[in-house]
């Protein structure tokens, strides 16, 4: 039978379970749109910015475990979806970057977005590559979202030329399926018996650490935590694999960007079984924590294990396969009282000097972050931005099962938040969805709102205002004493709100976090996004915040320890 091209690729889209595809319609690729018009499986989201939708095919699968489809023109279509295919890639995320190519069946110059989209898409993509027949359409869709889950997860990008979507094709729909799913590698029984004769060795107490590639070991995880009786510290991307209200739990990251406590703990520790996760810069707190020795680390990519600290026993394996073999070799510990007694102290500590610094005349991060998660309740997913407000995020929530935290991480792209709460919205329409928005990075894709707002998305979106690029500003006024090109013109985001006719609410002191929140949650229960501008206090910085700096300053010789120190002293007695 004859099927055009895009009716090929929708039928692909829509057996690969894809509901969503994110972009912009332009003149190359408006067959494709006509076919997604009569698609019932497949529904193409109109966004305001092509970085948008990036973000948007991200979070759908960060909040769900379901592919997502970015879908651009040649050229700028493409180039503005970088950022966002930058951030799945560094942060492993897999995405189907369907790129329409320009003509391939006359070779004219100088074609509309004429640019070797592969060469630009390749250094950000697992895999990047043009299909050249109609008869190929269906298979090589399939193949590149099979590559994007497949071991370590990452975008891949296809380039269909419109010539294949303007003409019809003989193809035999019979013989369409899935190309056959690759194992993942798993650990040898060789290398279980040697981790478990390290863990299970009296001298080692050891600290797990895990990363979202140790997700898919789901309970296990509890049970290997309390079978070796070790406190638990997670990744960033890793918040909630491990239950954060399970009294084993310590911290997200473990060195001087963790609060005295958990550091204390994890000095105590005596090895480190390290699953799923790669000691990225931002994860370590600027590689500012060393891990107990010995080191076992496991991931399923095996050129990560070593990368960054040296490991004593490296193991190339699916995590949930590893934990599941590992599990019946261990020996099971006897619970220490002491250690767990310690790390709730800690926690009531950090939570107390939280609250005993309260705002007098703005809002408390802390009691703002606490609010949230009390009055959304714990289906709640949270999407952070580039910043502060990541990191109070990601100390102030307690988080019990992954998929709920989703921040821009290794790339570190402002502009995530807002389109990645559409996203994930989308893909989880029963949960809550909140996108907390530093007023810079609002700036960069607030306009997604109108998205929201078109669509039927009810997300909550605060905006948390200081009027100043608030994690650089803190950085240069601790290093510097002086903040340069920082510091934000105002703007009235209420006033935003209304004109992409969102309804926006002002939240200025502690006082109001209760009523503007009720207010908020029923406007959600009409189906209704909403927009919140918080008066945020960022007067105390986070444990992450200082700890960088304090990690980055001991990496200077004295003598230049001395200058920056002495610089800051300097500006600040000169005023």
């Amino acid at each position: 039978m004859k099927l055009t091209g895009g009716d090929i690729v929708v039928r692909a889209l829509a057996d690969e379970g894809i509901r969503y595809t994110f972009g912009i319609p332009g003149t190359h690729n408006i067959e494709l749109y006509d076919a997604l018009a009569e698609s019932d499986r497949v529904h193409p989201v109109l966004v305001t910015d092509e970085q948008s939708a990036s973000f948007m095919a991200d979070a759908h699968w960060r909040a769900s475990g379901r592919l997502a489809c970015v879908n651009v023109v040649p050229g700028a279509g493409l180039t503005h979806t970088l950022s966002g295919i930058a951030e799945a890639f560094m942060d492993n995320v897999p995405l189907l970057v369907l790129g329409c190519g320009i003509r391939q069946d006359f070779k004219k110059a100088y074609q509309l977005h004429d640019i070797d989209q592969l060469a630009v898409a390749r250094p950000v993509t697992k895999d990047a590559f043009r299909i050249e027949r109609g008869a190929d359409l269906y298979p090589e869709i399939r193949r590149a979202c099979a590559l994007a889950r497949t071991g370590t997860p990452g975008p891949v990008m296809v380039e269909v030329p419109v010539n294949l979507y303007l003409a019809r094709h003989e193809v035999d729909p019979s013989g369409w399926e899935a190309p056959a799913p690759m194992p993942p590698p798993v650990a040898t029984t060789e290398q279980l018996d040697r981790v478990a004769a390290v863990l299970n060795d009296p001298a080692v107490r050891p600290l797990v650490y895990l990363g979202l590639g140790a997700a898919g070991a789901g309970v296990d995880l509890v049970a290997l935590a309390e079978r070796l009786e070790a406190p638990v510290a997670t990744t960033f991307q890793g918040k909630g694999v491990f239950p954060e209200s399970h009294p084993l739990f310590l911290w997200n990251g473990f060195g001087d960007a963790a609060p005295p406590f958990a550091r204390e703990v994890a000095r105590g520790c005596a090895g480190t079984l390290a699953i799923g996760c790669r000691f990225s810069e931002v994860g370590t707190g600027s590689y500012g924590l060393t891990p107990p020795q010995p080191l076992i680390h496991v991931d399923i990519d095996p050129t990560v294990p070593g990368r960054n600290y040296p490991t004593d026993i490296a193991v190339a394996a699916d995590a949930g396969a590893f934990v599941r073999g590992l599990l019946p070799r261990l020996t099971r510990r006897a619970a220490n009282a002491a250690l767990r007694a310690g790390i709730r102290a800690g926690h009531e500590r950090v939570w107390r000097d939280w609250l005993a610094r309260a705002s007098r005349d703005r809002v408390t991060p802390a009691l703002l972050l606490r609010s949230l998660q009390q009055t959304f309740g714990a289906d709640t997913i949270y999407t952070t931005d580039s910043g502060n407000g990541t990191f109070l995020a990601m100390e102030c929530l307690r988080l019990d099962s992954p998929g709920k935290f989703l921040a821009p991480v290794d790339y570190s792209c402002m502009g995530y938040a807002v389109p990645a709460a559409l996203g994930a919205k989308l893909a989880r329409p029963e949960c809550p969805v909140v996108a907390i928005a530093g007023d810079g990075a609002f700036l960069m894709t607030g306009l997604e709102l109108l998205t929201a707002a078109n669509q039927g998305v009810p997300i909550a979106v605060l905006v948390l205002r200081d009027r100043e690029l608030a994690q650089i500003a803190q950085f240069q006024d601790t290093a510097l004493n002086r903040k340069t090109a920082s510091v934000l013109p105002d703007y009235d985001a209420c006033s935003l709100a209304a004109g992409l006719g969102v309804e926006g609410l002002r939240l200025g002191r502690d006082a109001d976090i209760g009523p503007v929140l009720a207010q908020v949650r029923d406007r959600l229960a009409s189906g209704r996004p909403v927009l919140v501008d918080v008066a945020i206090d960022y007067s105390e910085k986070t444990y992450f915040t200082s700890g960088v700096v304090k990690t980055n300053l001991l990496r200077f010789s004295w003598p230049e320890r001395l200058r920056f120190i002495g610089r800051a002293v300097k500006r600040k007695l000169l005023g």
